[in-house]
């Protein structure tokens, strides 16, 4: 018997053209319906069967479970969607991974392959080099290039393995048992990191008479559990949940693929049995599904005590820094991005409106306190408040940078520039009060009474005045015009403090605490104020320009 006449340079090119035409189909459909998608994963998630449709849904269309679980990353950082809905969705998604053998198995080996391509990658190119201006167009030129791609790089291994496959007698290999075949379908998942590509090899394999459907389980058992590899990898100095995700699925496909292993005659015998078709691609589709599903029923019913193991793993991996939702966030995703965005401008609103009135109340709080507890007493420096509102500030300001790099639509490059400056005018009303912190500590410790009396009146005027506002931004009842007539109000109540010390100057004469103090302490409260309501309007209104018109 000869040598084997292995094109191996046709095998890796139609490895590499499929791959690149998965590429390919995944930036189309991101651009054409991602967004769409995006928007289901978020509102249909609520529960964890929810999950496992959806996200077998979205992975059957977008071919990508690598981009779901980007999508799913993204979504559990901004606390949009829960772990346990995540496990869900990660499920679904590895089942919705069986579509591409599905297609390969009922055309790729049914039809002239080659020809079959053609017209796609004509059409899709043509589409792309003469309609750049017509995005929508372009878009679906690009899918069709990718879904040509996707058959010649299937026709490339096809005919590569199919003129090895009868000069290669893998009998010999048969002694090793199916360890062997398994070990064959880790690594070579692992290494071109796509169970789809290994799922057309395999068949390809099966096609040409090279393995047995035995064997070619196996390699798919292996598959399975070698696309968990690449996740591991990549979680690899990641945060928390990442790791936790990539565990989960690690489990999910390591569990499931040793069971299955185990039983692997029995299994095949069964699905022969129950689908009689009478052709090995289709059953070696249908037991990779049965795997899928298999993993879906063993688990879904203890995500609730699965998702409390994981939270008790990688504690040490927690994302550092003051923010709370852009930490997880990828900004790949930039919807979910700037959603997060938003959640960090409110969180530093309730941190900015509690720095003002804890500046102002620290000495009155210590005062009502029994000379024994003040003595023994830590003085808590509101300064500490206003350190973290510029990290969490910082923070931001880079997470912002780094999302604009990505492609923006105008509406929510508007958003993104209305929140930051909604974020810088916080931390203006921060540091307009910060400014005047001694001024403050210097009324409390004064004996005057005009001074005692303007503290007191500046305090409640603050208090009153930020916490209503705080309440009807929380209650989501701030309009427009309810924001206008606060500024208005305020501004008339610190007009009158004001007008108060004068009169009270002209009355009296004062000569124990500097009335320049006093006035300057009046005037960065109104702009503090004032620079609070500038925020209000940013983050509520113009980047929300609809609440406006509706008033």
């Amino acid at each position: 018997m000869g040598e084997p006449s292995f094109d191996f340079w046709r095998f890796l090119a139609g490895i590499g053209v499929f791959l690149f035409g998965m590429s390919q189909l995944e930036t189309a459909l991101k651009e054409l319906a991602g967004k769409s998608f995006r928007k289901m994963l978020q509102s249909l998630t609520d529960q964890s069967w929810k999950g496992v449709l959806v996200g077998a849904l979205i992975t059957a269309v977008l071919q990508s479970s690598s981009l779901v679980t980007l999508m799913v990353l993204a979504f559990l950082g901004a606390k949009v969607i829960n772990l346990r809905s995540s496990l869900g969705v990660i499920l679904g998604a590895n089942l919705g991974t069986t579509i591409t053998a599905w297609i390969v198995a009922t055309l790729g080996f049914k039809l002239s392959v080659a020809d079959f391509s053609l017209p796609f990658l004509g059409l899709g190119s043509l589409s792309v080099i003469f309609l750049q201006q017509r995005p929508v167009l372009k878009n679906i030129g690009y899918f069709c290039i990718g879904f040509g791609l996707l058959f010649l790089g299937l026709d490339f291994m096809k005919v590569a393995i199919e003129e090895v496959a009868t000069q290669i007698d893998f009998k010999q290999y048969q002694h090793y048992g199916l360890w062997m075949f398994l070990g064959i379908g880790i690594i070579v998942t692992a290494l071109i990191q796509s169970s789809s590509a290994m799922m057309v090899i395999i068949l390809s394999a099966v096609h040409a008479g090279v393995v047995t459907l035995t064997q070619a389980a196996a390699m798919v058992v292996g598959a399975n559990i070698g696309t968990t590899i690449t996740v591991a990898i990549g979680a690899m100095g990641g945060a928390a949940d990442k790791k936790r995700l990539a565990l989960a699925h690690l489990l999910f496909n390591l569990v499931t693929g040793l069971i299955i292993y185990a039983f692997i005659a029995d299994l095949i015998n069964l699905t022969l049995m129950l689908f009689p078709v009478q052709d090995a691609l289709i059953d070696l589709v249908i037991f990779s599904t049965f795997i899928k599903l298999l993993g879906v029923f063993l688990f879904l019913p203890f995500l609730g005590l699965l998702e409390k193991w994981l939270k008790r793993r990688f504690s040490k991996s927690e994302p550092k820094g003051q923010t709370l939702y852009i930490k997880n966030v990828s900004t790949k995703v930039p919807e979910v991005a700037v959603s997060a965005v938003e959640k960090e401008v409110a969180a530093t609103f309730e941190k900015t409106v509690d720095f003002i009135i804890g500046t102002f109340q620290a000495g009155k709080k210590r005062q009502k306190m029994p000379t024994w507890r003040r003595i023994v007493s830590e003085v808590k420096d509101p300064i500490e408040n206003y350190n973290q509102l510029k990290v969490i500030e910082d923070e931001l300001t880079a997470y912002h940078v780094s999302l604009q790099e990505e492609v923006l639509s105008e509406r929510e490059a508007e958003s993104l520039t209305n929140l930051m400056l909604s974020l810088r005018s916080m931390i203006f009303a921060a540091k307009d009060i910060k400014d005047i912190q001694h001024n403050l500590r210097q009324m409390e410790n004064s004996e005057d009474t005009l001074t005692t009396e303007i503290l007191k009146k500046l305090r409640n005027q603050l208090k009153n005045s930020l916490l209503d506002l705080e309440e009807r931004v929380q209650a989501g009842s701030l309009t427009f015009n309810n924001l206008n007539a606060w500024r208005y109000g305020n501004e008339l109540s610190l007009k009158e403090i004001n007008t108060f010390l004068h009169v009270e100057l002209r009355k009296n004469k004062h000569e124990l605490f500097p009335v320049s103090t006093l006035a300057n302490v009046i005037r960065q409260t109104s702009t503090s104020l004032d620079n609070l309501g500038n925020a209000i309007d940013f983050w509520k209104f113009r980047t929300q320009p609809e609440k406006v018109e509706a008033n």
